[in-house]
């Protein structure tokens, strides 16, 4: 049999210390499929002597990942520190300089730095894979840089944030306020240390730029990425949805259009029928459309012990058995540098607001939106007690930059009470 695989792995977290415990307990399993045998030869973390619940004894410690990164018994750098800078860059950056490939599950690193670490492994002849940074559990990079390498891809879309779709579903189960299901799930321990990169969509934005560089061959551009989290959605936006037939999810769209590329994470309705309308609690779900596959759903655990390291071993494993992959699909230097999208493409808009209780405010809602060329589909008017009345407006397709027209002249007329809520309703 072939010499072995030996792999050094910094960040013993949840996910490292599952890679570790794949990796021990089957390793006649990964020997046999990889046509070698695949090792630890060294760890690293922040504390040494914290109990991980699994054995690391076997191995040598380095407290510097950029000792391990560079140590001669490692052929692997596995990343599963995070971060996008610090320890993480400068470990990864070594192990390349060094001639080590590099595994990672860390996508704020490869959002932010991935063309030039590209680079860099392509300069040294190395690889860098990542299959764990994106949806967990779900083969999409695999996907879409081998399964659907025959087609220009149209455009990917998904639910990336698994506490995200958490909160938004159990607020519509247990009909409970967005405050109240948000203190759940930090409770649960669902929630990142800050918890905006969940609740305000970066964490999922991340995600996104990486599968839109892929998908659509471009140099992968985070800051292009709109973004919006969930923090403004109430229990009234899902009841007033699912009464329509939607389901409301934070949305990731990424598409090439002939503006140029669109990508945004935002709070979206969706048919309540549809695939991602039915995806319910922490789970992930990517929608992958291509010119001759049509539309491929691919939905499975985002997040977790056993589904992030069951990526990053399958990762090893390519590597382990030769197959080597530019980072994005294709050589970083053919990557072009996207031109972000100059408006979005048109669509039907769910607006919320109170108006005052008064003949006319109603009509003077409706002159306003048709002034900015937005026309109305449907319009709703709740039952009240109070002063204020609240309406909902679904409309017809429009332009974004139309709709903020209409949504910036509102406050002038004197009838609108409180902040609309804007949400766009997307094509499944």
């Amino acid at each position: 049999m072939n010499d072995p695989l030996r792999l050094g792995i910094a960040g013993l977290g949840t996910v490292g210390t599952g890679v570790v415990r794949i990796i021990r307990q089957k390793a006649d399993l990964l020997a046999a499929r990889a046509g070698r045998p695949v090792t630890i030869s060294a760890v690293s973390a922040r504390s040494r002597g914290k109990e991980r619940g699994v054995p690391l004894d076997d191995y040598a410690w380095e407290d510097d990942p950029v000792a391990l990164a560079q140590r001669d018994d490692v052929d692997i750098f596995v990343e599963l520190m995070g971060g996008d800078d610090g320890p993480a860059k400068d470990a990864t950056e070594a192990a390349i300089a060094a001639g080590k490939d590099v595994v990672t599950a860390n996508k704020a690193l490869l959002a932010h730095h991935g063309h030039a670490l590209a680079l860099a492994a392509e300069d040294a002849g190395r690889v860098i894979r990542f299959e764990a940074a994106v949806a967990g559990g779900i083969p999409v990079i695999k996907a879409l840089t081998e399964g659907l390498a025959g087609n220009d891809m149209t455009r990917v879309m998904g639910v990336m944030n698994g506490t995200c779709n958490y909160i938004l579903t159990r607020m519509q189960s247990a009909g409970l306020p967005y405050e109240d299901v948000f203190q759940e799930a930090s409770d649960l321990g669902y929630l990142e240390a800050d918890p905006q990169l969940d609740v305000g969509g970066i964490d999922a934005a991340h995600k996104l730029s990486l599968l839109a560089a892929i998908a659509f061959g471009c140099r992968v551009d985070f800051d292009a990425v709109q973004m919006e989290g969930i923090g403004a959605i109430t229990i009234e936006d899902i009841n007033h949805a699912a009464d329509m037939g939607y389901r409301i999810k934070l949305l990731g769209v990424a598409q090439m259009t002939g503006r140029g590329l669109e990508q945004r994470m935002t709070p979206c309705l969706v048919p309540a029928t549809s695939p991602l309308g039915q995806l319910e609690g922490g789970t992930n779900m990517v929608v992958l459309e291509g010119d001759n596959v049509e539309q491929i759903v691919l939905r499975g655990p985002g997040a977790g012990m056993g589904p992030t390291a069951s990526a990053v071993t399958g990762d090893v494993m390519d590597i382990a058995r030769g197959f080597r992959l530019p980072m994005f699909g294709q050589p970083a230097r053919s990557l072009a540098q996207s031109q972000p999208a100059t408006g979005g493409t048109p669509a039907p808009y769910y607006l919320r607001m109170s108006l005052t209780d008064k003949p006319g405010a109603l009509a003077k809602v409706a002159t306003a939106l048709g002034d900015a060329g937005i026309s109305i589909n449907r319009m709703r008017q709740y039952d009240h007690s109070g002063p204020d009345a609240p309406v909902l407006i679904v409309t017809h397709k429009a332009g974004r930059a139309d709709l903020d027209a209409a949504l910036a002249a509102l406050p002038g007329l004197g009838v609108v009470t409180d902040t609309p809520i804007a949400l766009r309703i997307e094509t499944v």
